[in-house]
């Protein structure tokens, strides 16, 4: 099978597309029901999945992420898996004790980004639509199969018809505390890029505001402006797409592999912790510090110290101080004091 393509990138892109393409077939009935009203989103969101491949397979090829990947996926089904998952993807607890500011922030924007694709990808690729019967009523066609009709005026329609509208007020709000702590909180302001960090930002925002506009402009101004403002969000959309796995906003995408480096660390963590050198302190599993070492030597990385150890196998702390000691000339990882807890709040 590999044999047949060029590359990792071409495989699982060529994997990806037919499957894709598979989907749609069965889910719009043999291509009867296909909305091109949305063919834009869907290039888009092919360009997308063929970016993120691209990302990810680089990202996935270097040394350490191999190691993560690989032992990740054989401890895939460690009981706490789920606990972690959920902690890491779904309540986001691992940023609550950086404040229930950031906590909130981060919950709005990564719920609100979340519930939009959920909706959006199923529409834009026929996965799921809507047909109208007579009197008023709904059919819900998922994957080609009527799963129920409801009323037009009733709950479940208005919550589907304005389940992006939710997730805009929700991406709205997240957007804008983090830009207002991003202006006011100093620490933020001095670690911030216009580009990298304010750009996707602002892209959210201004999705999410032609979002609500054109449900504005359905309701209120019968439909006046319509066709120009659905092109002003269908390229929005698209241009963050296709910008999403090259800037900061992929780490949406990325997310999942935490869960994978959670388990790795615990379970490793579990069996044999490794002592610092120097003051004996247990600072990370056995077996990651033999990792990190094997990684250094494949990247031709020379750490091996005259003192008898490798730098790897020194808890931070103690890094500091050894690395002191060889410009200084004074030993002071030797020196039996422990740093004060730099872990700054915020």
């Amino acid at each position: 099978m590999n044999n047949a393509f060029a590359s990792h990138y071409a495989k699982s892109m060529f994997l990806t597309v037919l499957g894709i393409l598979i989907l749609m077939f069965i889910g719009t009935r043999m291509f009867t029901h296909v909305d091109m009203n949305l063919y834009g989103y869907m290039v888009g969101t092919l360009v997308f999945i063929g970016g993120f491949f691209y990302r990810f397979i680089a990202w996935g090829e270097r040394p350490p992420t191999k190691i993560i990947i690989k032992k990740g996926i054989k401890l895939l089904f460690r009981k706490s898996t789920p606990k972690t998952a959920t902690n890491h993807l779904a309540t986001y607890k691992f940023i609550w004790n950086r404040g229930i500011y950031r906590w909130t922030q981060h919950l709005l924007i990564g719920w609100g980004v979340i519930i939009s694709c959920f909706v959006t990808f199923p529409l834009v690729f026929s996965w799921m639509y809507f047909t109208m019967e007579e009197g008023g009523m709904y059919t819900i066609v998922l994957m080609g199969m009527n799963i129920m009709t409801v009323p037009a005026d009733g709950l479940i329609a208005f919550m589907s018809y304005n389940a992006l509208n939710f997730s805009a007020v929700m991406v709205i709000t997240g957007v804008c505390m983090a830009l207002y702590r991003r202006l006011k909180n100093m620490q933020a302001r001095a670690e911030q890029k216009f580009l990298y960090d304010f750009v996707p930002l602002y892209l959210l925002l201004f999705i999410s505001i032609t979002g609500l506009l054109l449900t504005f402009i359905n309701i209120f101004l019968h439909g006046a402006g319509h066709y120009v403002m659905s092109l002003i969000h269908q390229y929005s959309v698209i241009l963050t797409l296709i910008y999403l796995p090259f800037g900061k906003l992929a780490h949406i995408p990325f997310r999942p592999m935490s869960v994978f480096a959670k388990n790795y660390r615990e379970h490793y963590g579990e069996k044999s912790m490794k002592q610092c050198k120097v003051c004996g302190t247990e600072f990370v599993s056995t077996e990651q510090s033999k990792d990190v070492i094997d990684v250094l030597d494949q990247n031709q990385l020379e750490f091996n110290m005259k003192d008898g150890f490798n730098l790897a196998e020194l808890c931070l702390p103690c890094r500091r101080k050894y690395r002191i000691a060889r410009f200084s000339g004074v030993a002071t990882h030797e020196v039996p004091v422990k740093e004060a807890n730099q872990n700054a709040k915020g």
